[in-house]
């Protein structure tokens, strides 16, 4: 049944080089604050950047430039972190957690393949398959399904031309309202790429990539597409996979003011599962598979076609963004039994953004309204082993809708202090019509009305650093797999809620970077999925209170210079993240921890960069102290450190290479676990993490 890859898709989107570098060299010399980059390593100044043509250089209305994008989100009186390519195109980028390791505030732990669960600020702790509880863009248009959910497969990471992180209730410009916020994936234009541009990378377990993109500009006309495809053996038995992602962009300028621009992507996945199993065959024998997982060969293949349009008009002080996506995804998953499903989503975005001085003073105001709606046709049968489809078991018909509208106003008191006010409300529907009713119809349809407001402050202190503070709120309705309609027409879930206040401060100096942020969100029928049995998906409870808060530090500081010539520097780049998630008197949990991620984790790097594009040092991932793997706190996952080390050269030019080696002392960990409300040491939980691995890497522009 493990399908091999279509080479042919409808081609796509990717790899620019008009990097320009880690905000760790940026210099006070710039007019407004720049953001820490807090998940690149020390930069490598104006020579990590690629010179394009005048023409290439001109920016693009639907698709700001990396620094329009840091000046954007300056605005924000909360945690924001902008990662340049020039940071994850120089590795391997497997998975999220290459992207976005060094942003304080994200955690992401792999489970197999390009699959991870990524939680900012304690989201979707308990999910295991899927991630809920972080609205996942890509150009501002979303990725997720229309009831909430979105995974990664579908994502590659070297397609980007930077990435915006929004944490907590930050990400209200795009109306944004998950606990965890944000994530937007920015693709290149043809304005800002070199016109070909290939790379190969290859590494342990069988893993090899190529990738091949070109673009370029004809005005107005402006072109972007890439194409790359994978394949692994995986570190641990039944976790093979390979995938084919195509992504493109069209873009044309009617004018100076007005921009339209076309986007497809597609891809196709196949991912063979390990499965989780207990504690000691993780930490004993790491890259054995569960037996069950292997005996009914679980996978999790998926094809999907996705296309969209984003227009731009700019008139005087106003800016008007408007867009439709439609996405189908089919997804073929024998697990415990097999699971036949198609998404079709569609939707649609329009915003305005007013910038202008009334009464003498400046005021911003950023409103909108997006359509999200979308349907499952789900279908489930016996699992006959060796993914074979057996009798049908269940099937549904399941429909989303999603409408919410937004505004956020800065009003400036000062030139330099600006006090901002917003809100959003959204009404939510899910829908579920059952087709096979020999167990009980579990038709059912649910509404969720939300509103919740948003207050801060934000004071530029001087050119290059800011404070700011904020209380704001969030919510999401349950996701389809969380809707277990009990009786016709009702479920007993109900929509998670919270309110999260934050302070916090940024800012750069000459060979000195900062990012820091406080908070702590109140949080409401907090929706846990816990592991009941291996062969049935996770159950789906509301927590009474719980109570997320914590500390989210970035640091980043040339503190060796001039080591064996004027320009070179030693950078330690470092991002801390204090993870304090607890019960608040539940019924059943009293005040216990909340499982799921590191207490303390820390990624730290010394890295030598010389003004020749060579760069090498070591780098560390550490989770000093163990967690727990359930609400009842009785089984923990072990503390870890990995050493790690890079090497490689990038001047920004035509050629650029790495080598990178992870787990250098074949540390054997625990890389995620499937939460479970009481668990003991039977208890099949746990995903191992890879042991020693390295990796190369070429690319070559022209």
């Amino acid at each position: 049944m493990y399908r091999i890859p279509r080479v042919k898709l409808y081609a796509a989107l990717l790899l620019t080089l008009l990097a320009t570098t880690s905000v760790f060299a940026q210099t006070a010399a710039t007019q407004s604050v720049t953001l820490s980059e807090l998940s690149v390593s020390g930069s490598a100044g104006p020579l990590a950047e690629t010179q394009l043509p005048p023409a290439a250089q001109a920016a693009s209305l639907t698709v700001p430039t990396i620094e329009q994008a840091r000046a954007e989100l300056q605005r924000t009186p909360g945690g924001v972190a902008l990662v340049p390519d020039t940071y994850f195109k120089n590795r391997p980028a497997q998975t999220l957690k290459d992207v976005l390791d060094f942003v304080p505030g994200v955690i992401v732990q792999p489970r197999f393949g390009s699959d991870a669960r990524l939680s900012i600020r304690g989201s979707g702790l308990s999910r295991n398959y899927g991630n809920r509880g972080i609205n996942v863009f890509q150009d501002g248009i979303p990725i997720n399904t229309s009831d909430g959910l979105v995974d990664f497969f579908e994502i590659d990471p070297t397609a980007y031309r930077y990435v915006e992180v929004f944490r907590g209730a930050n990400a209200l410009r795009f109306g944004a309202n998950a606990l965890g916020g944000a994530i937007n994936l920015v693709t290149p234009t043809g304005r800002d790429v070199s016109p070909f541009e290939a790379r190969i990378d290859a590494g342990s377990f069988g893993y090899l990539k190529g990738q091949a993109a070109t673009g370029g500009v004809s005005v107005p006309f402006d072109y972007f597409l890439t194409l790359s495809g994978d394949r692994f053996d995986g570190f641990r038995e039944h976790s093979d996979g390979n995938s084919v992602r195509g992504n493109a962009n069209f873009g044309y300028q009617f004018s100076p003011d007005a921009e339209t621009r076309f986007y497809v992507n597609a891809n196709t996945i196949n991912q063979r599962i390990p499965g989780e199993v207990t504690r000691q065959s993780a930490l004993t024998n790491p890259r054995a598979a569960n037996p069950v997982w292997v005996l009914q060969d679980q996978q999790r293949n998926i094809d999907s076609v996705r296309l969209a349009n984003k227009t731009t008009l700019r008139f005087d002080e106003t800016t008007l963004d408007f867009g439709v996506f439609t996405v189908q995804r089919h997804v073929d998953h024998p697990i415990y039994e097999y699971l036949d499903y198609t998404v079709q989503d569609y939707g649609g975005f329009v915003r305005a953004t007013d910038d202008r001085v009334i009464g003498g003073f400046r005021n911003r105001l950023v409103v909108g309204v997006n359509v999200d709606n979308g349907t499952i046709d789900y279908r489930q049968f016996v699992n006959l082993n060796g993914a074979v489809k057996g009798p049908l078991t269940f099937s549904t018909l399941d429909r989303s809708e999603n409408l919410s509208a937004y505004a956020e106003n800065s009003f400036f008191i000062l030139p330099n202090v600006a006090l901002v006010g917003g809100g959003f409300f959204l009404r939510a529907v899910r829908d579920r019509k059952d087709r096979l009713l020999t167990d009980g119809d579990q038709s059912g349809r649910s509404t969720y009305d939300i509103a919740k407001p948003k207050f801060g402050v934000l004071w530029d202190v001087d050119p290059t650093w800011q404070v700011y503070g904020n209380v704001s709120g969030s919510a999401e309705a349950p996701t389809f797999d969380a809707n277990s309609f009990a009786t016709f027409a009702t479920s007993n879930l109900r929509a998670q809620t919270a309110t999260t206040y934050e302070v916090g401060t940024r800012g750069v100096r000459p060979d000195l970077s900062w990012d820091l942020s406080l908070y702590r969100s109140e949080i409401q029928n907090e929706l846990q999925c816990l592991t009941t049995s291996i062969f049935s998906p996770c159950s789906i409870v509301n927590a009474d209170r719980t109570v997320h808060q914590g500390v989210e530090a970035g640091l980043g500081v040339a503190f060796l210079k001039s080591l064996v010539t004027v320009e070179d520097r030693v950078w330690f780049n470092a991002a801390y993240t204090y993870n304090d998630f607890f019960f608040v008197r539940d019924a059943l949990y009293g005040n216990n921890r909340l499982p799921g991620v590191p207490t303390h984790y820390l990624r730290a790097e010394v890295l030598y960069r010389h003004p020749s594009g060579f760069y090498a040092g070591p780098n560390v991932e550490w989770s000093p102290q163990s967690y727990f793997a359930d609400n009842a706190n009785s089984l923990t996952v072990p503390a870890y450190a990995l050493l790690n080390l890079r090497i490689g050269f990038d001047q920004g030019s035509a050629w650029s290479g790495y080598l990178e080696a992870r787990n250098l002392l074949d540390k054997r960990y625990i890389s995620s676990v499937a939460i479970a409300g009481i668990a003991n040491a039977s208890s099949e939980i746990f995903n191992p993490g890879t042991g020693r691995a390295i990796y190369g890497g070429l690319r070559y522009r022209w």
